[in-house]
């Protein structure tokens, strides 16, 4: 994985961290007390945010509250903007956020829940393809390359017969039938994601940049992951976007990728992120990436998401910064990114990445 220089000095002071301490706090995961000190922790911690990591999230949850029956967590599905909004003004302790603050958006505030001067602690803790789904009746396997997907959701290829379709799908049988492209009608990481692979991989037909709230008319627009889910499946010609969780009952695009045509996988997500870098200029707890959408490395799925867990290193409530605490290091445990991974099919970040990301949440207080 390519690491910035912020990253790498906070790599190795991680492993260095580890080695010293052992691996019991990996190998036990959410079996033992959580705070690190012997003693369960008690308390309500809440959080608001991302639905794609909702299904992640409960498995965590269950997994702190073995270790800390008197904890209750609460998350609010609400989506990524919301949650960070929630957390900006203090109504929660953490986000589940599907991208990071931007520098400019860390340096503005505010972040009530925080003491004064705090950095923030961001931390990719859930890595999930996003399945681009479609629902066309006798269509069952769909190659697409970028220029065409993003001439879809730009509303430029309007019919399932269109030449740019046919041209990737010799020996399929592609209907007179009028595409309908559906969006989330919610501002929304899994869209700032989403055409944040538009923009790079095919900038000259996607012109509207990578952003979270849709930015287009036309097509059909849904509330949630479920939402859209739910349009895509309710309809004939419908194609859209979502975290690759919620479809697993759905035909899916495979997307072209150097010569290969790739179906979306937690391992292609995985192999995406570990093609990337970490953001340059952010605080050594900010794990923030960029990634690469138009790397050609095999295997990659570059239509993927990296959703973070997003906290104050130093926070105004001591007892709100020993649950955040507790629960970070449930998330990014080995035990805590297996259930993750059972549960919503998502990418175990790698022992690499888990020892930078403890080094983060070891800073918080």
């Amino acid at each position: 994985m390519k690491l910035s220089r912020i990253a790498k000095i906070g790599a190795v002071g991680a492993i260095a961290a580890l080695a010293l301490a052992g691996c019991a706090s990996n190998e036990g995961g959410g079996t033992s007390p959580s705070d690190g000190g012997g003693t369960a922790l008690t308390g309500t911690l809440s959080g608001s945010g991302a639905t794609s990591q909702q299904v992640a999230v409960q498995a965590w949850t269950a997994e702190f509250q073995t270790a800390n029956p008197d904890v209750t967590v609460d998350y609010d599905p609400a989506g990524s903007g919301t949650g960070r909004e929630a957390f900006q003004s203090g109504a929660v302790s953490f986000a589940g956020s599907d991208r990071a603050f931007k520098i400019e958006e860390i340096e503005a505030g505010p972040f009530d829940a925080c003491a004064e001067g705090s950095d923030l602690v961001e931390i990719p803790a859930y890595v999930s393809p996003i399945a681009i789904a479609y629902n066309v009746e006798g269509v069952d396997t769909l190659n697409l390359d970028a220029a065409t997907i993003a001439g879809i959701f730009a509303g430029t290829i309007t019919n399932w017969n269109d030449d740019a379709i046919a041209a990737t799908n010799s020996g399929v049988t592609l209907p007179d039938l009028a595409i309908t492209p559906v969006h989330r009608s919610d501002k929304s990481g899994t869209t700032a994601n989403f055409t944040d692979y538009l923009a790079q991989a095919a900038g000259d037909v996607w012109t509207y940049g990578s952003v979270e709230e849709w930015p287009i008319q036309g097509g059909e627009a849904a509330q949630g992951t479920s939402g859209v889910v739910n349009a895509i499946k309710g309809g004939n010609g419908t194609i859209g976007y979502a975290d690759h969780s919620q479809t697993a009952d759905m035909t899916s695009v495979n997307v072209q990728v150097g010569s290969e045509w790739v179906e979306p996988s937690a391992d292609g997500a995985a192999i995406a992120l570990d093609a990337s870098s970490i953001e340059e200029g952010r605080a050594p707890t900010d794990l923030a990436f960029a990634i690469d959408r138009t790397t050609e490395e095999s295997g990659a799925y570059p239509v993927m998401l990296v959703s973070y867990l997003i906290g104050c290193v130093e926070y105004a409530d001591a007892d709100a910064a020993a649950l955040v605490k507790g629960f970070f290091t449930t998330a990014v445990s080995e035990a805590g990114q297996q259930t993750a991974a059972d549960n919503a099919g998502s990418a175990p970040i790698s022992s690499e990445l888990a020892a930078q990301s403890q080094a983060a949440i070891d800073e918080i207080k």
